[in-house]
């Protein structure tokens, strides 16, 4: 099993079709592969072994594809790392892993350099670094097949974003991408004429396998762009060609404003959101605005993405969905014991796409499984435990309650942050939201809103909070409203809150 081999079979049926756009260039599955090959050939004659890491900081691209398939193809591993990282965060995490060589560009050339030698970085391949891409490229040859690799073997190590203490580097398999891969093709009907747009990083999970993994198992096209640029995608589905929108929920509030959104999204057949958890009010708004459902799904960089979808046929608004085949979900409590239907509990995953572990950390991935038989420790019989709160209603649908490490404890009363989210995204002034708690000596915590206004709209607080007193028990309600310009986000797009915290604490220290 090796993951390039669904690149292979693509060009094999396909060779002609394109594989990416990237500012108006297109290439095909034949191109890509064979240039896959040469990096493969070359790689090889530099040395390098299978299982040996191989490192990716560089934006969305093209080439990135490239080199992606033709590490993977020589049996060794793709580590992908964010091309926004700090000097000190690269640092740490190419020290951590230790990649052989290493892709990037010329601008990341600098922070690297303490790493030579004692990093283990043999050589830089950028323009001006040890050796150009395009002099590996020229090394090698354009006929070469995937080295086969066992299942449980790993085929590219992914970082967590996590905003405080050390990242993990999540160890997925081939088999954990290949199995995610396969579900999202089969859950959204992806064909080989289907256009899926990219700009989130395909670094991150959702980019790399959601997107770019299963759209090359099923054939399609890959429209990149290397960041976000709202009159971009707006270019780009006006001219027919997108037929997949993924974005997150940050990007569908902003394209809400938008007058002609009907017309606009004419060419769209399925709309995708990650990252966070979509507001049902958008949801809602987005359904009356183009006729499109905004599918959601459940996953993470530990489950290679897929892990619920929520379906065409019965789509519930709010839902994660249902698992996905062969994919086993389950809520429960603090003791690891399974609780009934309408109760809150951890989602504990288990199945082919869950991670091998963390690299280099063994006490880290030991903590993030249940086994429920204690003399059964094997890596497959383990629940992985998400962090998340969740329920599950009668039907088997799946709802995301919170995250346990967001949960705020205000004079004892226990808060989910998204159940104040979703009733302030109903209240037509607000664009996004955050809601945290703040250190506060007489409740311990207290709830705090932070809020980012529509354009051209104003935000009263006084207003908001007596809207939310009629539907929200008293403890949940708010004491502090925060107005703000826009709200610190991952490369992802996602919100993150302990940085708001942070910023907000310092602010007003």
């Amino acid at each position: 099993m090796n993951v390039a081999q669904n690149l292979e079979r693509s060009a094999f049926y396909y060779p002609d079709n394109p594989v990416t756009s990237y500012d108006g260039q297109e290439t095909t599955y034949r191109q890509l592969n064979e240039g896959a090959n040469r990096i493969a050939t070359a790689l090889l004659k530099m040395g390098i072994q299978a299982g040996e890491h191989v490192g990716l900081c560089a934006p969305n691209s093209p080439e990135w594809l490239v080199f992606y398939f033709g590490i993977l193809k020589t049996g060794a591993v793709a580590v992908t790392l964010g091309y926004s990282l700090t000097p000190d965060e690269l640092r740490l995490l190419l020290g951590h892993s230790k990649p052989r060589f290493l892709f990037t560009h010329d601008d990341r050339l600098g922070d690297i350099q303490s790493l030579r030698g004692s990093g283990g970085i043999e050589k830089v391949i950028s323009p001006h670094g040890d050796i150009s891409p395009q002099q590996v490229s020229d090394m090698g040859t354009s006929s070469f097949q995937a080295v086969n690799r066992d299942r449980n073997d790993t085929a590219a190590i992914l970082y967590t974003g996590g905003t405080t203490g050390m990242p993990k580097g999540v160890m997925a398999t081939h088999r954990n991408i290949n199995t995610s891969a396969h579900n999202v093709v089969f859950s959204e009907k992806s064909t080989e004429k289907d256009r899926a747009l990219c700009f989130l990083p395909l670094h991150h999970v959702f980019g790399q396998t959601h997107v770019m993994n299963a759209t090359v198992m099923s054939a399609g096209c890959i429209e990149i762009l290397p960041n976000f640029d709202l009159n971009r995608v707006i270019s780009l589905i006006e001219g027919g060609r997108v037929t997949k929108l993924f974005s997150i929920p940050t990007v569908y509030t902003r394209l809400l404003t938008l007058e002609g959104l009907n017309e606009l999204m004419r060419p769209v057949r399925y709309c995708f959101s990650a990252a966070a958890a979509m507001a049902g009010e958008i949801v809602r708004q987005w359904k009356e605005r183009t006729g499109l459902t905004i599918s959601e799904g459940y996953g993470m960089t530990e489950s290679a993405s897929a892990v619920t979808y929520n379906h065409y046929h019965h789509h519930v608004v709010g839902s994660i969905g249902t698992p996905v085949p062969g994919v086993e979900v389950e809520i429960r409590d603090a003791s690891g014991n399974l609780v009934p239907p309408g109760q809150e509990g951890e989602i504990c995953i288990r199945g082919n796409n869950i991670m091998k572990g963390y690299l280099n950390n063994p006490e880290a991935t030991r903590e993030s499984f249940w086994y429920l038989d204690s003399e059964q420790r094997r890596h497959e019989d383990g629940w992985f435990r998400s962090g998340d709160v969740g329920v599950c209603d009668q039907d088997g649908y799946f709802f995301i309650v919170d995250r346990l490490k967001d949960m705020i404890i205000t004079g004892g009363e226990n808060v989910y942050p998204r159940e104040v989210e979703e009733i302030l995204y109903t209240i037509p002034e607000v664009a996004e939201c955050a809601v945290i708690g703040l250190p506060d000596k007489e409740w311990g915590e207290r709830v705090a809103a932070f809020i980012v206004p529509k354009d051209r709209k104003t935000i009263v607080p006084e207003q908001v909070k007596a809207f939310l007193k009629t539907r929200l028990a008293p403890f949940k309600v708010p004491k502090e409203y925060i107005i703000k310009s826009e709200l610190p986000k991952s490369a992802a797009g996602k919100i993150l809150k302990r940085e708001l915290k942070r910023q907000y604490i310092e602010e007003t220290a």
